[in-house]
């Protein structure tokens, strides 16, 4: 018997799946874990700021959609025939945010592309968040600040 899902349903027919990645998680973010299917990624989880020795959800989110930005404006520099500078560097900040009882996130992309000038800088962190696939997960669910140093 297939399960039935509960996430809602997106419009867009997908043409071909490219990645999947499985993994399994226990205990939650209070003293859980989290290990891939592949072990390639084997770690303690622990709530935010508070006392043990893992990560938790919002870290590993700013790294995951950190580095998939990184990759996009990599791609559209590329696109623009732009050289991309080797001292480039995205660094994501995630909040975890209480509004009565109910949790939500907001982040803020900092984005340092050395060379490259303002204008040219700003276009190219625009067209990153249109190629990464984290920036459309998030695009009006949640607030972002998108900051070119």
């Amino acid at each position: 018997m297939e399960k039935e899902s509960t996430s809602p349903q997106v419009d867009t027919p997908t043409e071909k799946v490219v990645y999947t990645a499985k993994t399994h998680t226990t205990g939650g973010r209070d003293g859980g874990s989290s290990r891939t299917s592949d072990g390639r990624l084997d770690i303690k989880l622990s709530i935010p700021g508070g006392p043990g020795e893992g990560t938790n959800p919002e870290q590993l989110f700013a790294a995951g959609w950190s580095s998939c930005f990184f990759s996009a404006l990599k791609i559209e520099a590329a696109k623009r025939k732009i050289r991309f500078p080797a001292d480039a560097f995205v660094d994501a900040e995630v909040d975890l945010c209480l509004t009565g009882e109910a949790y939500s996130l907001q982040a803020r992309l900092n984005i340092s592309l050395p060379g490259v000038d303002r204008e040219t800088a700003e276009a190219l962190a625009m067209a990153g968040h249109g190629t990464c696939p984290y920036s459309k997960a998030t695009h009006g669910n949640i607030k972002v600040e998108t900051i070119v140093l």
